[in-house]
């Protein structure tokens, strides 16, 4: 499984969420508290919106923590709006093209997790890809086949109602060819105004998913602080800190939408 977290309000460098936390990102890479594994040293990947109207993207196959070139733009980017990934592989080669996020026009895309059975179901999912998404199949995990899928069902126009008909269109698949095997995710969307985070499984196991919220985002001693009101919000597999702090979990089955400098978690909606 993977770490991810995904970053929306004040601008702030990269790195001060990357790097200088006590259980920073580059961290959880090595040595994950909460993941089902320990070392997360399979690619990483950065997109973030600039000035342009669609996001940058840099992945690479170096483990997150060796990466010299990671270190360095993420001193000098400073965004509003950015997606962090560091993936351990469920199977797929190691490869750039299967580092997350994941670009589509002007969304991004990340994803913690596995479909259960993908082996096995995996030629059946891509043939449910529209013909003008498939084009942009570079790779060949289970995550990039559901970005491409969710796009095809609405996911720029209807996130949330697109997220949960394609759980139920997968789902189905299985359940078409017996797979038992969970599926469990957990993900996120931007389309570069806009965050949106899934936390979801087949069974009552999920990955973990927290959220934060305030005016900013403070660093102090390692510790994260959410400074009291509204605008900014970080969604990740985990906690940045060992300490209590502003962490507050995304329920199983649930929704989280940030628009406007407010966050709202809901229930999947009902396909």
């Amino acid at each position: 499984m993977c770490r991810w977290l995904a970053y929306l309000g004040a601008p702030l460098r990269i790195e001060e969420l990357l790097f200088q936390p006590q259980n920073s990102l580059i961290r959880q890479s090595l040595q994950a508290r909460l993941g089902a594994t320990t070392t997360n040293g399979d690619g990483f990947g950065l997109g973030w919106y600039g000035e342009r109207g669609f996001p940058g993207v840099y992945r690479d196959i170096l483990p997150a923590w060796h990466d010299a070139n990671l270190r360095s733009l993420s001193e000098q980017i400073r965004a509003r709006l950015f997606l962090a990934h560091v993936r351990a592989s469920t199977g797929t080669s190691t490869s750039r093209e299967n580092c997350h996020p994941f670009r589509f026009d002007n969304a991004l895309f990340m994803h913690n997790g596995q479909i259960g059975g993908y082996a096995r179901i995996r030629r059946e999912i891509e043939t449910l890809i529209p013909h003008d998404a498939y084009g942009h199949r570079h790779g060949t995990t289970d995550s990039e086949a559901f970005f491409l899928l969710a796009i095809g069902n609405g996911l720029q126009e209807e996130p949330a109602a697109a997220l949960a008909r394609t759980i139920r269109q997968i789902e189905a698949v299985m359940a078409a060819h017996g797979i038992a095997e969970p599926f469990r995710m957990t993900a996120a969307y931007a389309d570069g105004a806009s965050l949106f985070a899934l936390r979801y499984a087949s069974d009552d196991r999920p990955p973990s998913l927290f959220y934060a919220e305030g005016s900013e985002v403070a660093i102090r001693q390692q510790q994260v602080e959410m400074l009291p009101g509204r605008g900014s919000i970080l969604v990740l597999s985990e906690p940045l800190d060992m300490h209590e702090g502003p962490w507050r979990e995304v329920p199983p089955g649930h929704v989280l939408e940030s628009r406007g400098g407010v966050a709202r978690v809901s229930a999947l909606p009902v396909t």
